[in-house]
């Protein structure tokens, strides 16, 4: 399966949407939607991802493929628009939790029942949020800071989020991090999301600088997301054993030269040649790659 599957009205619109934004589009809750419809795309696209869907194969998931995931990807287009414009409102942590929602079910509905974007649905969107709220906020033209987007983001929500990672949560992932002592997904966006803006972004940044392609700049950004994330997809799938194995696997790759070391791309394949074995997917390291390609595209740097 590859990109020329898909239908060619997508491929224009994705196509059409990658071309270069002057810098106060950027600033619109239309063009930080787009960016975040993109992110999601960059993810898809990478191969080899451990467990994980690509546009050439499943991974560890026996119901979900690369159609499944264009489904929900352009089911979600409105909703990070309409976030954004939610949190250049002003809005409450109320109206983006509802905003949520919604998309939730039109994502389900596009994918018939499967669950492929939740993750991404609450940490893009409130980073969307974010983003629109900075784009009220500040007055500067040059490109933002991934600090300013951090910054916003608990300042604005941060209460509303530590009380959220209070409720006891009922899906698989939550449980399993509950029962494991693990951090699960609402504490980590109570803090700011703190493996994302501490871990991802720099490794994006630094393997772009140091002149890997994008493609190896986001498959490092993923092994250095996999070494320190407490992935609760992992943890459901696997039980702590698993979480651990990946993480240990992610810091043997980073060890070996990560993305720019010999046969880096032979070794993510027999990595992920594995985890499909073990039924590992860590998702939540996906959601966090694919947060990492919005805050850099958000920031000037695509």
């Amino acid at each position: 399966m590859n990109a020329a599957a898909f239908s060619p009205e997508g491929a224009r619109s994705l196509n059409a949407a990658k071309r270069p934004l002057p810098l106060v589009e950027r600033l619109t809750p239309a063009a930080i939607g787009r960016a975040a419809t993109l992110a999601l795309h960059d993810e898809l696209a990478l191969t080899p991802k451990p467990g994980l869907v690509t546009l050439v194969d499943n991974g560890s998931h026996d119901d979900m493929d690369a159609h499944t995931f264009m489904r929900s990807l352009f089911s979600l287009r409105g909703y990070f628009v309409r976030i954004a414009e939610a949190g250049h409102a002003g809005a409450d942590f109320a109206v983006l939790e509802r905003c949520g929602i919604e998309a939730e079910a039109r994502m389900l509905a596009a994918t018939r029942g499967i669950n492929t974007h939740r993750g991404a649905i609450f940490m893009l969107g409130l980073l969307c949020a974010a983003a629109g709220a900075v784009s009220r906020e500040c007055e500067c033209e040059g490109p933002w800071q991934p600090a300013q987007l951090r910054d916003v983001l608990r300042r604005h929500w941060g209460a509303a989020l530590l009380a959220r990672s209070r409720r006891v949560s009922t899906l698989p992932g939550g449980i399993a991090a509950r029962r494991l002592g693990l951090r699960g997904a609402s504490e980590e966006a109570a803090l700011g999301f703190p493996v994302l803006f501490e871990t991802a972004v720099p490794a994006l940044a630094r393997g772009l600088a140091n002149g890997l392609t994008p493609q190896l700049a986001r498959l490092d950004t993923l092994f250095h997301v996999m070494a320190v994330l407490d992935d609760s997809n992992l943890a459901h799938r696997g039980g702590l054993a698993g979480l651990r194995h990946a993480q240990d696997t992610a810091r043997n790759f980073i060890d070996g030269g990560g993305a720019a070391g010999e046969g880096a791309l032979a070794q993510a394949q027999g990595i992920a040649e594995d985890f499909v074995a073990r039924r590992l997917s860590p998702g939540g390291a996906a959601d966090t790659l694919a947060a990492a390609c919005w805050v850099m595209r958000i920031c000037g740097v695509s």
